[in-house]
């Protein structure tokens, strides 16, 4: 059966630059990778197409040869010029480690893999009241934790892990194809260069259990919404003895029923009775921490005045300092009037002091009256 063109492997043209072919050799390659499609033959052999075609096109000289005779260039024993024997080639492990490192798990010549617990992430509400003082909390969180029969081994009665023999402790393999050596992840051991002969009962080889684990959260005065804590080490644990992962608590911070954060800032609307607003006096407000603080209000105070109380609002975050409250004055005005409050309220009417006691709404009607005016003239 003939060989596929080498460019139409690489879905590129033939006048592809050296940047395409790479662009697109590390695209498809991280798509039939075989540690990414364990078991899928037509992966693993669409994957040893693309480094073969790759190896050749990526060199000049080779490349030359492939565009002059084709696949003829490099089939053992050619008689045309330029052709090149099976010992040309540098090899794949040598391609995948210049382009992707140690992407799919150690660097070539071995390391096995570490085996570390996966990192895990708590959603923690709290009240802004404990954002203002700080608290201290336990949250239970459900995860992988070192298995106590095996002590986290993953052998029977903690016996230490063998040596693989596959890999020989490498946790890597390698296989000749051609002049291609291809190195992937040891089938034996999965990579970690380790074989336990007797698994442990309760884990089931993997040295770890699931279990909901309780922790104490300390939570600093200040915190505001969406802030991270990392609890080091307090995440999943490790596969057989691996470093484990860490925990991050993602701190939300409850709407208030009174007041509204913004920053180290607090804002709150007072309504305001309308006699206090139009004689002036003086009222008592909360404050986030519990408790109260008293505001002189002049006579003549509008809705929309913002009254400021300095080192009143929230903690700042690692500082020995407050942030200010603002008050904001909202003038309610009265309902359910008695008959005697109707009368009084129409007698301040009837005085005609409207220029003088609303000079806001006065001025207002009276542009509107100079505007109705120009119109009809």
């Amino acid at each position: 059966m003939s060989k596929e063109d080498y460019y139409r492997i690489l879905g590129v043209e033939r006048d592809a630059t050296k940047d395409d072919l790479k662009k697109a050799y590390r695209k498809l390659a991280l798509r039939y990778h075989p540690d990414r499609n364990p078991g899928d033959r037509e992966a693993e052999r669409r994957f040893k197409d693309l480094n073969e075609a790759y190896e050749v096109l990526k060199d000049d000289q080779k490349r030359a040869a492939y565009d002059r005779f084709g696949h003829a260039a490099f089939e053992h024993g050619s008689g045309g010029d330029g052709g090149f024997g099976p010992g040309f080639g540098t090899g794949f492990a040598d391609i995948f480690e210049e382009m992707f490192g140690d992407f799919v798990g150690g660097r070539r010549g071995g390391g096995r893999q570490s085996g570390r617990g996966s990192d895990l992430r708590y959603n923690l509400e709290i009240s802004l009241e404990q954002a203002f003082a700080g608290a201290k909390t336990t949250v239970r969180v459900p995860t992988g934790v070192k298995c106590d029969a095996c002590k986290g081994s993953g052998a029977a009665g903690g016996a230490a892990p063998e040596t693989c023999t596959t890999c020989r402790g490498a946790g890597r393999v390698r296989s000749q194809s051609g002049f291609f050596t291809v190195e992937r992840t040891c089938p034996s051991c999965g990579g970690s260069g380790q074989m336990i002969r007797d698994p442990c009962r309760s884990c089931g080889g993997a040295g770890r259990v699931q279990r909901e684990k309780a922790l104490q959260v300390t939570i600093p005065a200040g915190v505001e919404d969406s802030t991270r804590i990392r609890l080091a080490g307090e995440g999943e644990a490790g596969v057989r003895g691996g470093a484990p992962g860490d925990l991050y608590i993602f701190v939300s911070v409850a709407s208030h029923r009174l007041f509204r954060r913004d920053g180290a800032d607090i804002h709150c609307r007072v309504p305001l009775p309308m006699t206090t607003a139009a004689l002036g006096g003086s009222i008592e407000v909360p404050t986030v921490n519990g408790e109260r603080a008293r505001i002189s209000i002049p006579s003549g105070t509008q809705s929309g005045e913002t009254f400021r109380l300095r080192g009143k609002g929230m903690t700042i975050l690692r500082h020995q300092a407050r942030g200010d409250m603002y008050v904001e004055a909202v003038v309610e005005t009265p309902v359910n009037l008695s008959d005697k409050q109707r009368k009084l309220l129409q007698d301040f009417a009837d005085a005609g002091t409207e220029e003088k006691t609303s000079p806001e709404s006065h001025g207002f009607f009276a542009k509107v009256k100079e505007l109705w005016q120009d119109l009809r003239e």
